[in-house]
């Protein structure tokens, strides 16, 4: 029997043989792949080697080359170093050789000076030697004097120091004749060039001072409706504003009187509200004078605020702001308080500036300078005091607080921001149109200033020119000389300072001639 007899052990036999021959087959491929991955992997470490070769040449040439540029760099820093060195050496050496030239003028000046020490004490010995022989000559002299005269010692000294102290004093005056009028002029053109500059580079408005408000009508029939059945409408108008209404025969208009401008300002927009609004009687009165009083509130503050922003002073308390406000509608002898106070402001600021002093604290100071005027009317005292207790309140810098109780020298002033307030106020004041005066209390200052002069002991006639801001005494020239003159005028200024009270400054003058009168016959 063969295999072909037995078709399971054929094919078993066929699976055997087929399993090792695929078995050694995949042997061979597998070491054939061993061998490829051999080859490759050979090829690959030694393409990396050069590659490796070749970055490490690449770096090798980049740090040779760094370490080039590094050694430039420290050589070009050394050679700077050394040259600066070489710099500082010769700088060094100049400094020693004047130094040297300085010590050895300072050891001349010092043997120079030990033989002027010498020389001064020789002469100081001779001078005492000197001056001991000049008391024994004046000392006989004396003695012998008093024998020719018949009189003692001690009368002839009194005679002589009577005499010398006369001459002083004359000397004296002489000298302070000389030094004021040097004084004075040179302070003259240093303020006059001052306050020229103040003035060129701040012109301000002039503002007349009203006591009435007129408020156009759009016709005539419109005084009827303001007046009301029975003057019903006009009562509570007034009532409510505590202005007076004046209807006269003026055309299409009608005049508002009062002191109060607060008070007439708010009568003035609540009429011209009514007269728009055309609903006239007493209950609308009332509220539109109470909505014009709360907007006319709102408009002081907000003028106030405009006054710290146009002078630039930051931080200023809400309370002082609403009294600066308040100002714009108060007047003082015809001027516009808050618009004086602004001048005030930039004056100082220029005037500060051009002395070196704080800007911003005189410029402050100066805007403040008349915040009591906003409550003199409800509290007592002077205004200065009043708006300095007001800006200590209200955390005031105490420079500003003092300027402002000083610029009417109820306090007497201790810096120069006091004395510029008290200047730049004066200057507002006194030019020319910023402010009117009543006919009576005008002349009154005139005569009362004719009367402080005519009061001194050698005055012949006095007269005030100059609206008041010139005052020339005539003197007799029997009884005053030239150098009392000189006293006469400051002893008047003074007498005016405490006697009176004015706005500005007054030039006292005192005129001193001889005439020598002969008829011819």
């Amino acid at each position: 029997m063969g295999l072909s007899s037995h078709p399971y052990l054929l094919v078993f036999v066929s699976l055997i043989i087929g399993t090792f021959l695929g078995i050694y087959l995949r042997k061979l491929v597998v070491e054939g792949h061993q061998k490829n991955i051999k080859i490759q992997s050979k090829e690959i470490v030694e393409k990396a080697l050069k590659e490796a070769e070749q970055l490490k040449k690449e770096a090798l040439l980049q740090s040779k080359e760094k370490a080039f540029q590094i050694k430039q760099a420290l050589e070009s820093e050394l050679k700077t170093e050394r040259d600066e060195f070489k710099e500082e050496q010769r700088q060094l050496k100049r400094k020693r050789d004047s130094l040297k030239r300085e010590w050895d003028g300072f050891d001349r000046k010092q043997t120079e000076l030990y033989n002027s020490e010498r020389q001064v004490k020789q002469q100081e010995f001779e001078w005492h030697e000197k001056h001991k022989e000049i008391d024994a000559l004046v000392s006989k002299k004396r003695y012998e004097l008093a024998q020719l005269a018949g009189i003692s010692q001690e009368e002839a000294k009194k005679l002589l120091m009577d005499s010398l102290e006369s001459e002083a004093r004359m000397e004296a005056a002489k000298r302070l004749v000389r030094i004021e009028n040097e004084m004075k002029m040179e302070a003259d053109r240093k303020g006059k060039n001052i306050l020229a500059l103040a003035i060129s580079r701040y012109a301000g408005d002039y503002v007349a001072d009203r006591t009435v408000s007129m408020v156009p009508l759009p016709s005539d029939e419109m005084k009827g409706r303001i007046i009301g059945r029975e003057g019903r409408n006009i009562r509570a108008i007034e009532a409510a504003t505590g202005i007076d209404i004046i209807i006269d025969d003026t055309p299409e208009a009608v005049i508002l009187s009062g002191f109060n401008p607060v008070r007439r300002e708010v009568a003035r927009l609540s009429l011209l509200q009514l007269i728009s609004d055309g609903r006239i009687h007493p209950g609308r009165i009332e509220e539109v004078v109470e909505k014009m009083t709360q907007e006319l509130e709102i408009s002081m503050r907000e003028s106030g605020e405009q006054a710290t922003f146009d002078v630039g002073a930051h931080g200023v308390h809400v309370e002082l702001i609403k009294l600066l406000g308040r100002l714009k509608y108060r007047t003082s002898y015809g001027q516009n308080v808050l618009q004086h106070s602004l001048e005030v402001s930039f004056l100082c600021g220029i005037m500060a500036s051009e002395l070196g002093v704080d800007v911003k604290m005189a410029k402050r100071a100066g805007l403040l300078h008349d915040i009591g005027k906003a409550v003199d009317h409800e509290v007592e005292g002077s205004h200065a005091i009043i708006g300095r207790d007001l800006a200590k309140k209200y955390g005031e810098p105490e420079q500003v607080v003092y300027a402002i109780g000083a610029h009417h020298e109820e306090q007497p002033p201790q810096s120069v921001i006091d004395i510029l307030v008290q200047s730049a106020d004066a200057l507002s004041g006194a030019r020319p149109g910023a402010r009117k005066e009543m006919l009576q209390s005008y002349v009154k200052r005139l005569e009362d200033l004719e009367a402080i002069a005519n009061g001194f002991s050698g005055v012949e006639k006095s007269y005030a020119i100059q609206a008041g801001r010139d005052l020339r005494i005539i003197v007799d020239s029997g009884k005053v000389k030239d150098e009392e003159a000189a006293l006469l005028s400051q002893d008047i200024a003074r007498a005016i300072e405490s006697k009176l009270t004015y706005p500005g400054q007054i030039r006292v003058t005192v005129i001193r001639e001889t005439r020598a009168v002969e008829f011819a016959k």
